[in-house]
């Protein structure tokens, strides 16, 4: 493994402390480890000229179209061709919870962060929502490079706390967002299963292509505590006191059959559904970002 691939792991970016930095060693150590893997799908194929406009690089300037015309003109590739893309990051309470050193909530911001370059890089436009139990804050897509400080400065100031409401937010968001985008949404999705399926599916019959990352923490999958103990609510606060080794195996029954039937519901609507946790490589995450980027026209 090349030394900048280390930082694909979630327990090593948390040792470092600025978020730009972050986003940039999570990016680089990906397309590192792309050049190398069998994934497809990453690729600058030339599609078409346009003029040229304040803010864009010099050197993408043709010289030699240059020389004909007498006008200035970049080269466009198929991969800027104007994705809007909308990053949903849940900062409700329960995205405190943490076995380990990394909250789910870290692990959405890494990725995040990862995403916004990465989208940046390739010339599309990203946007940021964070919510808890409502729109917290709304940043509109844009893709010129200043932009990119702007939604790390966000995404670096997010705390997890009080309660969520994914529904009534996606629904919202379903609304507002006009032109037809990609959303990316990274949440533990604690949430009426129903209503958060009815959400997802507004966003397809707005036309938007829709990318779940199902954030959780590797505890609340396995369920291997081993001793009674007394659970808490991070959003309501409310306890309850039970012996893990008791319930453990209906448990996982259950979560896994929740899981499946997510994943089966969410095929039938043609959207991407990702179950991860908080200790996968980032890696993974774009990898799946990558293909949903494949499939947009």
């Amino acid at each position: 493994m090349e030394s900048y691939q280390q930082f694909l792991k979630p327990e090593v970016l948390a040792k470092l402390k600025q978020i730009d930095l972050k986003a940039r060693l999570v990016v680089e150590g990906f397309l590192a480890g792309l050049h190398r893997s069998p994934y497809k799908g990453f690729s600058q194929e030339f599609a078409e000229y346009r003029s040229y406009l304040p803010g864009d690089e010099i050197k993408r300037i043709d010289w030699k179209l240059y020389a004909k015309t007498d006008r200035f003109y970049i080269k466009e590739y198929e991969e800027e061709t104007n994705l809007k893309a909308y990053l949903l990051i849940d900062a409700s309470g329960s995205m405190r919870y943490a076995s380990g050193k990394i909250s789910k909530l870290d692990y959405a911001s890494y990725l995040a962060a990862g995403l916004s370059y990465l989208l940046i890089k390739q010339r599309d436009s990203v946007g940021l929502v964070t919510f808890t139990t409502t729109l917290d804050r709304y940043i509109p897509p844009r893709s010129n490079p200043a932009h990119l400080k702007v939604l790390l400065h966000a995404i670096d100031a997010l705390k997890a706390g009080g309660d969520t409401n994914l529904a009534n937010t996606f629904h919202k968001l379903a609304e507002k967002i006009k032109r037809r985008g990609l959303v990316i949404i990274l949440s533990d999705l604690f949430d009426n299963k129903e209503n958060v399926l009815s959400a997802l599916k507004h966003f397809r019959h707005r036309k938007h292509e829709v990318l779940v990352f199902h954030i959780l923490d590797k505890n609340e999958l396995d369920f291997t505590f081993s001793q009674p103990l007394i659970l808490k609510d991070l959003e309501t606060s409310k306890e309850i006191t039970l012996d893990p080794r008791v319930i453990r195996k209906q448990y996982q029954k259950t979560i896994n059959e929740y899981f499946a039937d997510f994943k089966i519901r969410c095929r039938e609507h043609m959207i991407d559904y990702n179950p991860i946790t908080s200790d996968t490589p980032l890696d993974r995450a774009l990898f799946e970002y990558l293909q949903k980027r494949s499939k947009y026209a």
